[in-house]
């Protein structure tokens, strides 16, 4: 079993709890930097795609959304909620050489790995790209990890560490904004877009 099994067992199990207190969140404010680097219908991946509200507001927008969920009844809500094809596979296993996207995005969907396996997982994910495309990733600001009351292990990054992490996937930052949560005021976010270098 990962080490991330237990926490992603949690969104299987709240599947419904879940779908219901990220819904009704509006994107706009962390994804519209992101979109401006994105050509009309460009197609996204997004990765770990919880609700399945990121790909709405997406297709909405003119763009060709598609899910990843590791939760099977996430992945359920996911699809009947945006209307867009949820694949349903475990982003630690799964095979990006088999996909070829304008764009991928992991919104909040990383913040279970740990340190030293973000560079390795960013890597694999990396090959569904095509050479001109754009990546959105958002991650929770701090130092080292935090359990909630869940169980679920958060890990924290600081800008410093990113930017090398980036370096060394020679990924170039084309913008980097820093937020807090909108669903926990606790908690603050970086994000960032990024392209190939």
């Amino acid at each position: 079993m990962s080490e991330t099994a237990p926490t992603t067992d949690f969104y299987q199990k709240n599947c419904r709890r879940y779908f219901s207190r990220t819904i009704s969140v509006d994107p706009a404010p962390f994804l519209t930097p992101f979109i401006r680097y994105l050509k009309m219908n460009a197609s996204v991946l997004d990765i770990g795609c919880g609700s399945g509200r990121d790909l709405l507001w997406l297709k909405q927008r003119g763009f060709r959304p598609i899910g990843l969920e590791r939760a099977p009844g996430l992945a359920e809500l996911a699809g009947r909620h945006s209307g867009c094809n949820v694949i349903i596979g475990d982003f630690e296993s799964f095979d990006f050489t088999s996909l070829a996207v304008d764009a991928v995005m992991a919104c909040g969907s990383l913040v279970h790995v740990p340190h030293d396996r973000l560079s390795g997982l960013l890597k694999r994910i990396l090959t569904a790209l095509s050479p001109s495309g754009v990546a959105y990733i958002s991650l929770k600001q701090g130092q080292g990890k935090k359990t909630d009351h869940f169980g679920r292990i958060f890990y924290l990054w600081e800008t410093d560490r990113l930017n090398k992490t980036w370096k060394e996937l020679e990924l170039t930052i084309l913008h980097v904004m820093a937020s807090q949560s909108a669903l926990n005021s606790k908690d603050d976010w970086l994000a960032y877009v990024l392209k190939k270098s």
